[in-house]
């Protein structure tokens, strides 16, 4: 296995879980992988690929996602091919009779094409001893992915007696069992790795004026790829004229584009011809870029599986990212117009749920790493992050310990009954009907807070939802009720510190992100960038994105490690012989030149 792992991907040690579940996989078993995107869930098959003795069947849901990974597997010196829409005739006959020549080792498909009975028949002639589904998410309807074509994998799992590997980088654990059920895995075994990208700087702000604020951070990252997510088609190609005419250069990608631009304009972002590209949430699964550096998103995501998916495609290489989300109450609206047009009223109390929940972590007074790694039942005990623009604005911090208990005690007041708008207007001494007809306004809690704003109060009763101290209900108007640590902490006497909520409607509080270590500091940057030269020549003659050459990690390494022969080269993270052999020679003769 770690001969596998050096020999053909060139790294030295495992990531977190890789090594148990390749074992597993390898015994035989079912499995189902939930890592964090960058987290390595590609090895988790490719390797055990490699060590069976027949072809391994990826089943993957973008075009363009599989042509890359096809690419680098090739580049690392493994015999994979694809079969989909985009391959001609005899290209498409050359690779059938690869197959039945057992001259593949990894096939990856659409799932599309396995609703094809002709396909599954020859699927039967193949010698399968893996099949792997890739984004496996889109197979649950409680999933943010949905896609009706992943239900043509149901009966997968009756044609090929051998393991099968489900893979995501977001699920909770209603769609982890869901996928389960839907594949028909043989009691699975589940391997849940933890979400936390501590890489990641995570920062929510205002909206009002954000251009400005776009356009600081595109300049910031002048060099570097940066995603830009939109609300809708026309959002994306607004701003596109509009970082244009402040002379940066992008490119946008959205569903109303034909296929040939979409491709052309993600080979140019892929291939760092372009280092912006602005993009609805039709961009992301296709993307295995390294190397982002930044992604921004101008409006709601659509649900926080679907933001944190998103947000995942910075920093994949593990080295420091940031992720900026510009947020008003105005782009609600916009969201909550598709929603009310949706007619299953299942999927619209879903889709409402999920709204309700970006909203909530957008409000957070908290840490928000904290918040979305409990999200997904990743169990994040700490208080501080040190890396979200609540834990790093530590002098906004203020004692919030009064007004919380003036809150709670509200909502036990109002029978723990009604929703926390409600709560607010009580708060606050409204004199709206509903307040008055119910007789609200003769409590003891009635117009007590006078310190702070509605949105202020709002803010902070998410923040007491966020901590434990109330519980929010489900459906379109939830209430709020307080729990038993919501109760222990009105009969304390101790403090509660939150981050500071005055004037941040009306003031952009962008936070600049202090600057990360990493464990390439110290390295020649003179020689990296001549390395990074040579990486887009070899590239552009291979055809394929310089990260397949070699990522930027590597080129760090090579850059304070500055080896002098092919022994100290192969010890380099992401070298292995196949590309010792191929690339060894030019990249040591740039390092030696110095």
């Amino acid at each position: 296995m770690k001969n596998i792992l050096k020999d053909f991907f060139g790294f030295d040690e495992f990531r977190p879980l890789q090594e148990e579940v390749i074992t597993s996989v390898l015994k035989g078993n079912d499995s189902f992988v939930l890592m964090p995107t960058g987290g390595g869930k590609s090895l988790c098959y490719q390797i055990p690929a490699l060590m069976f003795s027949g072809i391994t069947l990826v089943v993957s849901p973008l075009i363009a996602l599989m042509k890359d990974q096809v690419d680098a597997l090739k580049t690392n010196g493994i015999k994979a091919e694809f079969l989909n829409s985009s391959l001609s005739s005899s290209k498409a006959s050359e690779v059938y009779r690869r197959l039945l020549d057992g001259d593949v080792k990894i096939l990856y498909v659409a799932p599309e094409r396995l609703g094809i009975d002709s396909f599954r028949d020859f699927l039967m002639k193949l010698d399968i001893s893996l099949v792997a589904i890739d984004e496996a998410h889109c197979i649950s309807a409680w999933g943010h992915d949905f896609r009706p074509e992943y239900r043509n994998l149901k009966d997968l799992k009756k044609m090929f007696n051998v393991p099968f590997i489900a893979l995501t980088a977001t699920a909770t654990k209603r769609v982890i069992d869901d996928v389960c059920e839907q594949l028909n895995l043989d009691n699975p075994k589940k391997f849940i790795s933890s979400f936390d990208r501590p890489n990641l700087n995570i920062q929510v702000v205002p909206k009002k004026g954000y251009f400005s604020q776009l356009l600081r951070l595109l300049r910031k990252y002048k060099d570097k790829a940066s995603i830009v997510y939109c609300f809708s088609r026309k959002d994306t190609e607004k701003i596109v004229d509009k970082l244009k005419d402040n002379g940066i250069k992008a490119v946008c990608y959205h569903a109303g584009l034909s296929n040939e631009v979409r491709k052309r304009n993600q080979e140019l972002f892929v291939k760092d011809k372009v280092n912006v590209i602005v993009a609805t949430i039709a961009f992301g699964m296709g993307i295995d870029k390294p190397d982002v550096r930044l992604v921004v998103h101008t409006s709601f995501p659509k649900s926080i599986e679907g933001y944190y998916q998103e947000i995942g495609r910075a920093g994949r290489d593990g080295l420091p990212s940031e992720c900026v989300l510009f947020y008003s109450y105005g782009d609600k609206r916009k969201h909550q117009f598709f929603i009310d047009m949706i007619e299953d009223a299942e999927e619209k109390k879903r889709a409402e749920d999920n709204l309700n929940e970006v909203i909530r972590y957008c409000d957070l007074l908290s840490c928000r790493r904290r918040f979305l790694l409990n999200y997904f039942d990743d169990n994040y005990s700490k208080d501080f992050c040190g890396n979200c623009d609540r834990c790093n604005s530590v002098e906004d911090k203020f004692d919030a310990s009064l007004v919380a208990k003036k809150i709670l005690s509200a909502v036990i007041r109002l029978g723990n009954k009604f929703g926390k708008s409600y709560v607010v207007d009580v708060l606050k001494g409204s004199t709206s009907k509903k307040v008055l007809n119910f007789g609200h306004n003769r409590l003891s809690v009635y117009g007590i807070v006078d310190d702070f704003s509605r949105d202020e109060l709002l803010q902070i009763v998410d923040s007491l939802i966020a901590l434990g101290f109330l519980y929010r209900g489900e459906g379109r108007f939830p209430v709020v009720s307080v729990t038993k640590k919501g109760i222990e902490f009105l009969k304390s006497d101790e403090p509660l510190m939150l981050n500071f909520v005055k004037n941040r409607f009306e003031k952009n509080k962008f936070i600049d992100v202090k600057k990360q270590k990493s464990d390439f500091s110290g390295y020649d940057v003179e020689v990296f960038e001549k390395l990074r030269v040579l990486r887009r020549r070899l590239a552009d003659e291979r055809n394929v994105p310089p990260f397949m050459i070699f990522g930027d990690v590597s080129l760090k390494d090579m850059a304070k490690n500055l080896p002098s022969n092919e022994d100290e080269f192969l010890a380099i993270h992401g070298v292995g012989n196949a590309k010792l052999e191929q690339f060894g020679k030019m990249f040591l003769d740039v390092i030696n030149e110095n």
